[in-house]
């Protein structure tokens, strides 16, 4: 027989849903040593969809508590060792022209961004919000729940569809077959990518 969950917010299928692709997202992004351009994009690709669709139908619930009682779990270091091993991966195709920034209305110049400082905003909010399911106070998995969806309208979500749009075209430019041979043969001839232009 199946073991039923509590009959709480927290354990609904669609919340649970979330939490499983937010853990999974976490994890490719901790375990970014060992892999190739191709398998992390390819990966990002197909994560980062699923991902903004699970938060997206996922509905905020009411807090349980105040906002001060919800820890805070990734560091620093933390935030850094995603950021610098997923801009070591994509090492020039890190960065893009970045369309939606507040300042590019007013900007004489293109506003560039970085893949890696979006995932790493990303994996911070999915983080926190793994570590404290991992608490099973229903309360605290509530208001981080809350948290991670709030913050997911106010930012991440635009993050990540900056970063998918920019990794989408990368994995379907023209010279997407030779990225990964220019990087092993040449690493010094390797990138100059659109945003190197500015």
């Amino acid at each position: 027989m199946k073991a039923s969950l509590p009959n709480h917010y927290v354990y609904q299928p669609a919340v649970i849903e979330f939490i499983s692709i937010a853990a999974e997202t976490c994890l490719l992004l901790e375990q970014l040593s060992g892999q190739t351009l191709t398998s992390f994009v390819d990966q990002s690709l197909k994560l980062l969809p699923t991902l903004y669709l699970k938060a997206q139908s996922t509905e905020i619930p009411p807090r349980a508590l105040d906002e001060e009682d919800i820890e805070r779990f990734v560091t620093e270091e933390d935030y850094n060792y995603v950021k610098e091993g997923v801009m070591n991966l994509l090492g020039n195709e890190d960065s893009y022209l970045e369309v939606f920034h507040p300042d590019m209305p007013f900007s004489d110049t293109p506003v560039v961004a970085f893949v890696s400082e979006n995932l790493a905003d990303i994996y911070q909010e999915l983080k926190d919000l793994a570590a404290n399911y991992r608490l099973a106070r229903e309360d605290v998995m509530n208001d981080a729940l809350v948290l991670c969806l709030e913050a997911f309208s106010e930012h991440w979500g635009q993050k990540l569809l900056n970063a998918l749009r920019a990794l989408h075209s990368l994995r379907y430019s023209a010279a997407w077959q030779d990225i990964e041979v220019l990087r092993s043969e040449s690493p010094s001839l390797y990138g100059n990518n659109f945003a190197d232009d500015f």
